[in-house]
């Protein structure tokens, strides 16, 4: 399976996550002159052409790394060990995902400032989660707002499924799941993003 393809032209957010800074740090590129590319009329919207991103991260030494692999960063948040590895081992091995795990909130949160995940597949009955102040929390910062939040749990009812997407998790699957199901979940959260 092919990772995600970059268009050839982008968004200050997808600017930010190739390169693994934060939104406003590109829009300071871009207004200074340093990052080429243009304004969408009558927005404020940037876009940046990938050639010129190109030449910026050469010009910089920013790796390329961001926009060769096309890898999906994904945070896995669950306690247990056994379900963790088997799931990042899929993931690896099966799709071009970078997979990084913790196994409580505490955890998690140091993973999201290092690690800049795309997706963070969350289960949410851990003792330590509560699903709505981390859908805030991260909804409120710049920096991950972008984060795409999937639920995950083994007793998940349909109400309280559509609870957690009103706030903020953008997939919910069901325990037991298929490597597949999981995978369709992390590039649907991601298709909303482009």
């Amino acid at each position: 399976m092919d990772g995600p393809k970059y268009k050839d032209v982008l968004t200050t957010g997808q600017v930010a996550r190739i390169c693994n800074v934060a939104p406003r740090t590109v829009s300071k590129w871009f207004d200074s002159g340093q990052l080429r590319g243009y304004r969408i009329p009558g927005s404020k919207d940037r876009r940046i052409p990938l050639q010129q991103l190109i030449r910026f991260m050469k010009a910089h030494g920013i790796p390329l790394n961001g926009i060769e692999t096309g890898e999906v960063r994904v945070l896995i948040v669950d306690s247990d060990e056994d379900f963790v590895e088997l799931l990042r081992q899929s993931l690896t091995q099966e799709g071009s995902y970078q997979v990084r795990t913790a196994s409580t909130a505490f955890e998690a949160g140091a993973q999201v400032k290092s690690f800049r995940p795309h997706v963070i597949l969350l289960d949410v009955s851990l003792p330590d989660v509560d699903p709505r102040a981390i859908g805030r929390m991260l909804a409120a910062d710049p920096e991950t707002q972008d984060i795409r939040l999937i639920a995950m749990g083994g007793s998940i009812s349909e109400g309280e499924s559509q609870a957690l997407r009103q706030q903020g998790f953008d997939n919910v699957i069901r325990k037991p799941f298929d490597v597949r199901q999981v995978m369709r979940a992390i590039e649907e959260a991601r298709s909303v993003m482009v």
